[in-house]
């Protein structure tokens, strides 16, 4: 990256599109992907492209940016590497709170602004008394076929700071698939359905829950942004989660 603020953004992350936006850097953005929907308002207007997945590379350096922000989770390696090629590229890829808060402070140092946003982040999003026990739960991502999270993820961290002991912590695939008879085998207490990126809506949560397919655990709808969007988005997140949480007692 050049010594001067970026003053040419393409953001390929939406977690981090909207950080860019609350450190007052969203006039910087020349474009992102068409997930990237918050602040709705702020992004009127700027040029999307493509998706996280399949972003288009030839308008991305056809903007000239100065700054291509992405992570190599939700970002193929081949587009990072094509476009690192080409112009500068700072790609942040947390797998805990605390990485998330840290990358957040990598970012405002970036764009030369928002260090005392993101020292907020960082208080707000300090580690609280944890619950009397953690709550053995399941976190749905995708339902055909069944998949959830590893201890190995941003998603783990989140339920392990608000209480929730994640019932696939063991996995050695970082996302994988796991059957509800497994989860109910393993004692899960609770599962949660995220709204991203399976959309997990309340027909299914009913449809799940009269037909026991869980068993005994009770199954409820989350925001799957307060579990994995990082960058501004933690402290809220975090709360978010540690609130569902304290609705079990």
């Amino acid at each position: 990256m050049s010594a001067a603020p970026p003053r040419r953004i393409v953001s390929l992350v939406p977690s981090t599109t909207e950080s860019v936006c609350a450190f007052g850097a969203g006039d910087r953005l020349v474009g992102c992907t068409r997930y990237c929907v918050e602040p709705a308002a702020a992004l009127v207007g700027i040029a999307r492209v493509g998706g996280t997945k399949n972003p288009k590379r030839d308008a991305i350096a056809a903007l000239a940016p100065d700054l291509v922000l992405a992570n190599a989770e939700e970002n193929r390696a081949e587009d990072l590497a094509w476009l690192a090629a080409r112009v500068p590229v700072l790609a942040q890829t947390p797998r805990t709170v605390a990485e998330a808060v840290a990358a957040l402070g990598e970012l405002a140092r970036a764009l030369d602004v928002g260090a005392e946003q993101a020292a907020a982040v960082a208080r707000a999003a300090a580690p609280t008394v944890a619950a009397a026990r953690p709550l053995r739960a399941y976190y749905a991502i995708w339902r055909k076929p069944w998949m959830t999270v590893s201890g190995d993820t941003y998603v783990h961290d989140v339920m392990a700071q608000s209480g929730f002991a994640n019932v696939a912590a063991d996995a050695s695939a970082r996302y994988p698939e796991m059957a509800p008879e497994e989860a109910v085998a393993r004692g899960v207490e609770v599962v949660l359905l995220a709204s991203e990126p399976w959309t997990f809506d309340d027909a299914q949560r009913e449809e799940l829950a009269n037909a026991r397919t869980f068993g005994d655990a009770r199954v409820v709808l989350c925001d799957g942004r307060d579990f994995s969007w990082h960058g501004v988005h933690v402290a809220a997140g975090v709360a978010a989660a540690r609130r569902l949480r304290a609705q079990f007692g």
